[in-house]
């Protein structure tokens, strides 16, 4: 070309995105040498340098070089080509512009795809063993193996001794659903937090939608424990236990005694986070609002005891001021949210500022949300959220953002309510499990219109888009709709038919504090991680994921075997 081109670029992600310079090659015969990411499909787009005129190498004229679009979706370690050439000057677009593959990229998902086999045939193991070794032939095999070490009767009596012990165990009244479902979410936090192989799809959307990430936490980094469905069964596990200790007959002001040692001591564990981190160091001096937030959530625990430790066990109806409560903290979030005015910056608005919405509101990341932060907490706010990269990379944000801040406190509150929402429903149909599961089916329906209306069954044209970093309500009811739905199938599977006990998800369920916290402090230390060698794809990464959990899971497990439970 006898022009210098420049290629712009922009993610299909990326809502009402400008363009972004990519590289530029000067007039003539040249070549230019990028890296570009991945795992969204990007729009690129061809035009001559700062406007200027390209005179046609086979013709004897100048003209406004027209630009050429394509959209494409690059794989990872591929290499490629983008090859600019004269075309037609009598066409409107005269250059051609095509991609073609100058190395084939690696297959990104065979990593995945081989776990899941692998996993698959574990569980298969799982259930199929235990009737394997039940069977008659293997019973004899194991007498003739075993016939001189079972004649011993002290061995004989500790054998029947775990039995009972087993037994007691699974004739616990404990709902092993609910431990499940905690374990579940738990689970896969750890999983999220040991990176999960490095896959685009356990990180957090840039700003609206949901990831696999997004749908067990706000903030998949050690920092946070699970604040979506972790806070929902926060509430319904809250109803249970203060319903069983007014059962037998501990007063309100031994209720209230306990809240407050539990608040202190989970204060005291976010402050330990505050001051130690294993890529920090001990006593960190400079407390960064990231690690605040440890505190934040757990004072959400905190709040969610203080309003609810003296609900009736009872359903909807009957319990009218929980429910305006409720809904007055949320007019309050849709108030503010949408009447604030900010300054500099269209009242309600939701956006991730930067480049977005045509690059008109640079600097109003998080509109009323993250101005009230930087009111409140002035330069304490969060500088370096977990989503940053993704914002710097595709927004090109430079606003600090909190996505767990003051304001969206307010609908986490708003979640806990609705997991002791489960809760009263388990209460109040005792030995129903028809009606349970009918009321849990219910409000599943329910929050999932909600959120459809909300969010017009949109990533980013609804009144309110599902948010994960402004704990939007759309957010907050795909979560409830999503939590309910999933309760209610383990409650029918674990509970109601007793086809699945559980395992291996009731074991970190029934010991979560001891997870989180050991997963937090340790999980970066051999041998849950260690610095890997192969970086450049995922199988390293994928094993060293499920490595590290698969640990915690066993160590769930040996803690379970020896009946110990870190309680607060």
């Amino acid at each position: 070309m006898s022009c210098g081109l420049q290629i712009l670029y922009t993610s299909d992600y990326c809502y009402k995105c400008l363009y972004q310079p990519l590289g530029s090659v000067e007039a003539g015969p040249g070549n230019k040498s990028v890296v570009v990411s991945t795992p969204f499909t990007l729009a690129l787009k061809v035009t001559s340098e700062n406007g200027s005129l390209c005179r046609l190498l086979h013709r004897n004229q100048k003209r406004l070089l027209c630009h050429c679009s394509l959209r494409y979706s690059f794989e990872e370690a591929g290499l490629y080509s983008l090859w600019v050439t004269p075309g037609d000057a009598n066409q409107e677009f005269n250059v051609t512009c095509f991609i073609s593959v100058d190395k084939l990229p690696n297959n990104t998902y065979l990593p995945v795809l081989v776990a899941v086999l692998v996993l698959a045939l574990l569980v298969v193991l799982w259930i199929y063993l235990p009737r394997l070794s039940r069977s008659g032939y293997m019973s004899k095999l194991r007498n003739l193996m075993f016939r001189s070490r079972t004649q011993n009767p002290k061995d004989r009596e500790e054998v029947v001794a775990e039995a009972r012990v087993d037994q007691g165990r699974l004739k616990s009244s404990r709902l092993k659903s609910l431990d499940t479902f905690r374990g579940f979410s738990l689970t896969i936090m750890v999983f999220v937090n040991y990176k999960g192989g490095g896959y685009s799809f356990f990180q957090h959307a840039p700003w609206n939608g949901l990831t696999v990430a997004d749908l067990v936490m706000p903030c998949i980094h050690v920092k946070s424990i699970v604040l979506s469905r972790f806070v929902f069964i926060i509430g319904t596990s809250v109803m249970l236990a203060f319903s069983s200790m007014r059962r037998m007959g501990v007063t309100r002001l031994q209720l209230l005694r306990k809240l407050t040692w539990r608040t202190v001591v989970l204060m005291l564990i976010g402050f330990c986070f505050i001051n130690y981190s294993p890529k920090d160091g001990l006593c960190e001096a400079s407390l960064n609002f990231k690690k605040v937030l440890i505190v934040a959530h757990l004072m959400y625990k905190a709040l969610l005891y203080q309003i609810h430790w003296w609900s009736p066990v009872q359903d909807v109806v009957l319990y009218w001021p929980e429910w305006i409560f409720i809904l007055l903290l949320e007019l309050v979030w849709l108030c503010v949210t949408f009447l604030l005015p900010v300054p500099n910056c269209p009242t309600g608005y939701l956006g991730p500022g930067g480049i977005g919405d045509n690059g008109l509101y640079p600097n109003c990341t998080g509109g009323a949300a993250a101005y009230i932060d930087r009111w409140l907490l002035g330069d304490n706010i969060f500088w370096h959220p977990t989503c940053k990269i993704l914002f710097q990379t595709m927004y090109h944000t430079t606003q600090p953002f909190d996505p767990e801040g003051v304001l969206g406190t307010i609908n986490s509150i708003v979640m806990g309510f609705i997991g002791m929402q489960a809760g009263k429903i388990f209460l109040f149909f005792r030995k129903m499990n028809h009606s349970i599961m009918a009321r849990f089916s219910i409000w599943a329906i329910i929050l999932g219109i909600l959120a459809a209306i909300l969010s017009k069954c949109t990533r980013d044209e609804g009144f309110i888009p599902v948010n994960k970093n402004l704990w939007s309500l759309s957010y907050v009811a795909c979560m409830g709709c999503m939590s309910f739905a999933l309760l209610c199938v383990i409650y029918l599977v674990v509970d109601v038919k007793g086809w699945w006990g559980g395992q291996p998800f009731i074991y970190p369920g029934m010991n979560s504090i001891f997870v989180y916290v050991g997963h937090s402090l340790l999980g970066f230390y051999f041998p849950f991680s260690w610095e890997m060698r192969f970086q450049d794809s995922h199988w390293e990464q994928l094993f060293q994921s499920l490595w590290g959990t698969a640990l915690w899971i066993f160590i769930a497990y040996l803690l379970y075997r020896k009946s110990f439970f870190l309680k607060i």
